[in-house]
């Protein structure tokens, strides 16, 4: 601001002085051209040179740094104002020159105080050169006000400078207030530590870039705490089988009957070590490109062999639920009609194919009816259904079991996630659910949940008919 301000009034400052010069020259053209005006005119009436002038210097006001000056046979006859410039008095080398000039001139007179512009013009009366007519331009008086003008734009523009530089500061803080604030949160953040949060005012981009940095700190957080939770879940289920086996052991005494015991204790708890850890590995590789291998499928077939593989999970009233596009596929006796949800666009008989990684599919529904088989009993009922459409993919898997409590329906897919108020313990570890989800993600599709205490749940996998997402198909990427 101080650097635009001095080029601005430097800037002024020419331009003022151009101006001034050029005036000052069409003052002296416009006073010659009048007193050639007049000096026709005195031809005309055959007037003298002391005539000529005193009309002139009657009718003429010389304004502020203008002086007209008149000679007569090499004396200065008038002059107005009376007052000449302190270099004609001190000087008299001009007026001598002036006075033995036959033809017009015009020039400048250099003095250290001053510079005089001038245009004289010999007066030619009759033939005879009767005297001189000179007006002469005074630089000081226009450098004066020049000056004074930049001293006042130095004043007024200073005074502004200095309160727009106040007012510049105060305003830059107070909206750089929550820069340093981000600064200084983003500085607080340790690894176990991200619970600094900004305060944020307003409504501007610094309060949306506040906002949004809050938001990341929040996911960061969340992810933070999963990652906490997750560890102390694992390290918990897997200390259990531990201490088990080890206390098997310590009291493992040489005798045929109770090292039998012991080792079917100790190798049942290695199996449901060794799931657990194959479980974890799984929902960890599912954050990868190369967690799916698509193929084609076809759809039909594959929902026939899905039941068949079901059944064997217990003894329950299974039943098939296809809409009209499979019901021509399904078995006798196992099929509940049903019709597609309204809008749903068929596809047509012979092209029921689907792209799809089979086996995470069938080990995706396979978890929801083992699922669905540990909280119902022999008398409850488990439906499989299924639905094609241009577009997507839907499987569920309907129980009439007992149901899930509604404040656990959110967490229930959350890994070691299990329902609280229930009347049977899973043996599972609640990675069951976590891996469908995941499975359902991978595909780029997701898992839905309804479910009333005591009437029973539904679980829907729903999926694109062509997953996008880094998959891939017989080994290769799919992009």
């Amino acid at each position: 601001m101080a650097g635009s301000t001095g080029i601005s009034i430097l800037a002024v400052r020419e331009v003022l002085s151009v101006r001034s010069e050029q005036r000052g020259k069409n003052l002296l053209v416009q006073e010659v051209q009048e007193f050639r005006q007049l000096l026709k005119q005195c031809h005309n009436s055959s007037c003298n040179a002391s005539y000529l002038f005193d009309t002139f210097l009657d009718r003429n006001i010389p304004v502020e740094g203008e002086f007209i000056l008149t000679l007569i046979e090499g004396k200065i006859y008038k002059s107005s104002p009376v007052a000449l410039p302190e270099t004609l008095r001190m000087n008299g080398k001009p007026i001598e020159h002036w006075a033995q000039l036959t033809q017009p001139e015009k020039g400048e007179k250099v003095t250290p105080t001053d510079t005089l512009r001038y245009m004289a013009e010999p007066v030619i009366i009759g033939g005879k050169k009767r005297g001189v007519f000179v007006v002469l331009h005074s630089t000081s008086f226009e450098v004066e006000k020049v000056n004074e003008v930049n001293y006042v734009m130095i004043l007024v523009t200073s005074a502004i400078l200095f309160v727009t530089a106040f007012v510049t500061w105060a305003v830059a803080g107070r909206v750089l207030k929550p820069l340093r604030s981000l600064t200084a949160t983003a500085h607080s953040i340790t690894e176990s530590n991200v619970s600094q949060r900004i305060f944020v005012e307003g409504y501007d981009e610094i309060a949306e870039l506040a906002m949004t940095f809050n938001e990341m700190l929040d996911r960061i957080e969340a992810a933070f705490t999963s990652q906490r939770n997750f560890i102390n879940d694992a390290g918990h289920e897997l200390r259990t089988p531990i201490t088990i086996i080890r206390g098997h052991l310590e009291l493992l005494e040489y005798d045929p009957e109770s090292l039998d015991e012991t080792l079917v204790i100790v190798n049942d708890e290695l199996d449901r070590m060794n799931r657990l850890v194959n479980d974890l590995l799984l929902l960890a590789k599912a954050e990868r490109p190369d967690f799916l291998s698509l193929e084609t499928v076809d759809f039909s077939t594959f929902i026939q062999e899905l039941l068949a593989k079901l059944k064997a999970l217990g003894e329950r009233h299974w039943q098939l639920e296809l809409n009209s596009l499979t019901r021509s596929h399904a078995q006798p006796g196992n099929l509940t009609r049903s019709h597609a949800q309204p809008g749903n666009e068929n596809i047509q008989p012979g092209n029921e194919n689907i792209l799809a990684d089979k086996q995470r599919l069938t080990q995706a529904l396979m978890n929801l009816a083992q699922n669905a088989v540990e909280h119902t009993t022999v008398n409850d009922t488990i439906t499989l259904g299924a639905d094609l459409t241009k577009s997507q993919i839907r499987f569920w898997v309907r129980d009439t079991g007992e149901g899930i409590p509604l404040e656990d329906q959110q967490r229930i897919f959350a890994r070691f996630a299990r329902v609280a108020k229930t009347r049977r313990r899973s043996e599972g570890y609640g990675l069951g659910l976590a891996i469908v989800r995941a499975i359902a993600e991978a595909h780029g599709g997701k898992v839905e949940l309804q479910s009333q205490p005591g009437k029973g749940s539904t679980f829907t996998l729903i999926l694109p008919v062509e997953p996008h997402f880094g998959a891939a198909v017989n080994g290769e990427s799919l992009k």
